[in-house]
């Protein structure tokens, strides 16, 4: 089973890292990290990530997966990163995405008339693509997959492993990688936060990225 996962500069690095630790313990799996050219992308931590294939070279994807983060802007107006991730998603059986990663897949024409979501400061931009916003942090309409932001890669993956492989298989791997959520402080979510932080964070960061991506999207569509 070929699992290819699509990255760009500035990509969120855990969009990308949490999904596939999880996803590479799929019986079977093969895990491609691909890039336009074959070269390492920057993350938005300050380190590189050093790819496995350039498009030129990667297999047809059974799964492709499209992180996000702050590259997706300069992402969404590469033709031949969106062209690389329209002709994979032709021949895949699921087409997933975590966080902004799903404009990317917007871009490339597969998320008109379908239900998703991604990182809860850029849902509203979800409509420019056609789609409908659904409040979850992982949502499945036909072979399409969206998570939310940043950790939730990590739901949407144990949801694939439960339905490619069986639900004991995804909760085998939940046991092996101790993945049993307990975070020090409440507020991981819009619903779980003051009306403060989330105005506070906004205002700090999420105004001017959800402006700039906007900004971004429109000039595509």
């Amino acid at each position: 089973m070929h699992i290819v996962f699509v990255l760009f500069d500035n990509v969120t690095q855990l969009d990308f890292t949490g999904p596939v630790q999880f996803l590479s313990r799929l019986p079977g799996a093969q895990v491609h990290v691909v890039t336009k050219d074959g070269a390492a992308v920057t993350t938005d931590c300050g380190f590189s990530i050093l790819p496995r294939s350039s498009f030129a070279d990667c297999p047809q994807a059974d799964i492709l997966c499209v992180p996000g983060g702050h590259g997706v802007r300069d992402a969404i107006a590469d033709t031949a990163l969106v062209d690389f991730v329209r002709q994979q998603a032709k021949g895949a059986d699921y087409i997933t995405s975590v966080c902004t990663g799903a404009f990317i897949l917007g871009a490339a024409g597969y998320l008109q008339g379908k239900k998703a979501t991604c990182h809860w400061a850029y849902t509203q931009l979800l409509p420019l693509f056609g789609a409908t916003h659904v409040p979850a942090r992982v949502v499945h309409d036909g072979n399409l997959i969206t998570a939310g932001g940043v950790t939730s890669g990590i739901d949407f993956a144990l949801n694939l492993i439960a339905k490619i492989a069986s639900e004991d298989v995804a909760r085998t791997i939940q046991l092996a990688l101790e993945y049993d959520p307990a975070p020090p402080f409440g507020g991981g979510s819009l619903k779980s936060s003051s009306d403060e932080t989330v105005h506070n964070l906004r205002a700090r960061v999420y105004d001017k990225a959800a402006a700039e991506m906007k900004m971004a999207i429109q000039h595509i569509i």
